[in-house]
């Protein structure tokens, strides 16, 4: 009677050897290889013979359908895919994947961290791979160039990072796109009210210049991209982003400006203050900046108070009162001699609105406030909320129970919607 360790033993030894054969019928050619690669299931059913024969020719134990099928799948993940990410990345509850070195693997499922059995073989093993997802959007990571960021052709974001600049060993983060949400499953999912997504509806139509803020991983690039479906088809939208993360679904009159980081040496930088500035000399009909972080926030705010509505950015803040003081900071940063009192006065008159985007104990990204900014002093800017999330607790089942109910305060850019005959939602102060 075999043990447990004579199974795995001689289960090692034939997955060895479905592995050195499969590369050798991947060898032949290029073009050949390239078109077997994709035709996974032919390749499945050549190495479920090749399982059989070296079982018969080697009079190994016989393995179970189930053993023999995790085998095979483990060969091609290792040989053709992406090894132990296959089964993370076919997990849809999966939202984001940690590798840190070759034999520690994290992942984020409903909002919560946990380490999961997979690992790779070694350190060439990851490498291997990493140069596998990079060769699919035309780029690489090495010793000289050792950071790369990039968005995978199903939208997923990845950033890599190598030695000598992390001691683990290959380090890489995926950060995933589920889906594509629709503004009536993000209300359905209780991410925001019926109201507020007719508001904010209602203000993109209306064509008021808006900031999202929030933390890492709260939902900011998800809500851009639902507010984007309601810009008019007609008109021309330009997107400009460090790395290609918004995906616009169904636009024809898209244009996506991408920065450039500089290399080692500091040159072959393109920033994204030079692609907003190029961006106004295109005729948009709407800016949408991916995320604010340097000088770049003073030409976006300073578009939004010359006439170019219905622009969009993004900003990293605990708080919508923290977004817009990082958004002063940002302007002062430009390298222009600006007082404080002259940013305060241009956001102030730029930004008509603010989404504050949060991600909660139970997972959950909600919309947790909608607010303007009325007034600006020696404490700071002066927030009125739209719209606030009340939080009733959580329920038996570790879920929140919150809402997001309008207060009854009166938008500060009513012209907007009266100059574009947009009316507003039912149920709101005019």
């Amino acid at each position: 009677m075999s043990t447990d360790g004579e199974t795995n033993l001689a289960q090692e030894r034939i997955k060895a050897r479905l592995r050195m054969r499969l590369m050798r019928l991947l060898e032949t050619d290029s073009n050949e290889t390239q078109a077997r690669s994709a035709d996974r299931k032919k390749l499945h059913g050549e190495l479920q013979q090749m399982a059989q024969q070296l079982v018969a020719d080697n009079e190994e134990q016989p393995f179970r359908a189930d053993e023999r099928e995790q085998l095979i799948n483990e060969v091609l993940s290792e040989v053709i895919g992406l090894g132990p990410l296959d089964t993370l990345l076919a997990d849809a509850a999966v939202t984001e994947i940690m590798v840190n070195g070759p034999k520690e693997i994290f992942v984020e499922r409903d909002g919560r961290l946990s380490k999961v059995p997979q690992a790779f073989r070694d350190v060439q093993h990851l490498r291997v791979v990493i140069e596998r997802m990079l060769d699919s959007v035309g780029l690489a990571v090495n010793e000289t160039e050792p950071i790369c960021d990039a968005t995978l052709s199903d939208g997923s974001r990845i950033n890599i990072i190598v030695p000598p600049l992390v001691l683990n060993g290959p380090t890489l983060t995926i950060r995933r796109k589920l889906r594509d949400w629709t503004m009536a499953e993000y209300v359905k999912l209780g991410a925001l009210s019926e109201q507020a997504a007719e508001f904010l509806e209602s203000c993109v139509k209306a064509k008021a210049n808006m900031v999202v803020s929030g933390g890492t991983s709260t939902g900011k690039t998800t809500i851009v991209s639902l507010l984007s479906a309601f810009i008019a088809p007609q008109e021309r939208i330009i997107t400009i982003e460090n790395v290609a993360e918004l995906d616009l679904l169904g636009r024809q009159h898209w244009v996506r400006l991408v920065g450039r980081a500089p290399n080692l040496q500091g040159r072959g930088e393109i920033p994204l203050r030079a692609l907003v500035k190029n961006a106004l000399r295109m005729r948009p009909d709407r800016i949408i900046l991916g995320e604010a972080r340097g000088g770049e926030a003073l030409d976006v705010v300073q578009a939004m108070h010359t006439g170019h509505d219905g622009v969009i950015t993004v900003l990293h803040g605990n708080t919508a009162m923290a977004a817009l003081e990082r958004l002063e900071t940002l302007m002062l940063m430009s390298g222009l001699d600006l007082p404080p009192e002259a940013c305060r006065t241009q956001i102030l008159s730029g930004v008509d609105l603010l989404i504050h985007m949060a991600r909660f104990a139970d997972g959950s990204r909600r919309v947790q406030s909608i607010c303007q900014a009325v007034g600006a002093g020696r404490d700071g800017f002066h927030m009125e909320e739209l719209f606030t999330l009340d939080v009733k607790g959580f329920a038996a089942d570790g879920r929140l129970e919150a809402a997001l109910r309008y207060t009854g305060a009166k938008p500060k850019f009513l012209p907007k919607f009266s100059m574009n005959n947009v009316p507003l939602p039912k149920g709101m102060t005019a």
